[in-house]
């Protein structure tokens, strides 16, 4: 993990705080009956008019500027004019902003008009898992304190955590070190370090942590069928505490 310097950091704040706003829009679209196409192409000029740029788009081939998983989906689900919302899915908006060389990276899982009691705690526990991980997240302690901080409050609600994807280090590229598990010991990874930006992104599974990749090779799937939620955050590490970057 490499630390910003302060001019670095204004700059990275303000790709972070687009991030926010374009979730936000994403959210006020969301509604029964629109595609993931159409979410897609309405965030991607919100970004674009905010003076940034959608860093998905193109990333290693990604054709598309969010990652919109509905239902089963974990995460990377490609958007669609065939994918249409409807009442009672949930949906993982995952989005990355470039800012003058500066990248912000933030996911939630809304849902699609009226959801079921257990959709919704699905929701609750995976935004509730990232909080108990940053109460261990700092300076001086080892990254795997947070991890396991992570899977022993979604195990400890009934939930499994998924095992191949993670978060990781964030700032000129989408992906730095280091890699940031969602599980694990308290002894592993590295030791963190003041003024770092990190994603931290529990994905927690309403079932079983076994997942399936698609054959488009990005989206990945629940392997019993069972709903995912994500909830992602940029945050800031600094000898003071963590900042949220992204909310």
């Amino acid at each position: 993990m490499k630390p910003l310097t302060p001019a670095e950091l204004v700059l990275m704040k303000k790709a972070c705080s687009i991030t926010r706003d374009a979730l936000n829009y994403a959210q006020s679209q969301i509604k029964p009956g629109i595609s993931t196409y159409e979410l897609d192409k309405m965030v991607e000029k919100f970004i674009i008019d905010s003076g940034a740029i959608p860093s998905c788009l193109g990333y290693e081939g990604f054709p598309a500027s969010i990652c919109t998983s509905v239902n089963e989906m974990v995460v990377h689900g490609i958007p669609s004019k065939d994918c249409i919302l409807k009442e009672g899915d949930i949906i993982s908006v995952d989005l990355c902003v470039t800012y003058k060389g500066f990248i912000g990276d933030a996911a939630r899982t809304f849902p699609v008009g009226k959801i079921s009691p257990e959709k919704a705690r699905l929701i609750e526990v995976t935004k509730n898992a990232f909080f108990e991980g940053i109460k261990h997240l700092a300076v001086g302690r080892r990254i795997g304190e947070l991890s396991h901080a992570i899977q022993v409050y979604a195990e400890k609600n009934g939930y499994s955590v998924v095992r191949e994807l993670a978060g990781h280090g964030i700032g000129r590229h989408m992906h730095e070190p280091p890699t940031i598990c969602n599980y694990g010991k308290v002894t592993d990874g590295p030791m963190v370090v003041a003024d770092c930006c990190l994603a931290i992104e529990p994905m927690i599974n309403m079932g079983r942590k076994e997942v399936w990749l698609l054959e488009d090779g990005w989206g990945v799937i629940t392997r019993d069928g069972k709903p995912s939620a994500h909830y992602e955050n940029t945050v800031l590490v600094t000898k003071d505490g963590v900042e949220i970057l992204t909310l």
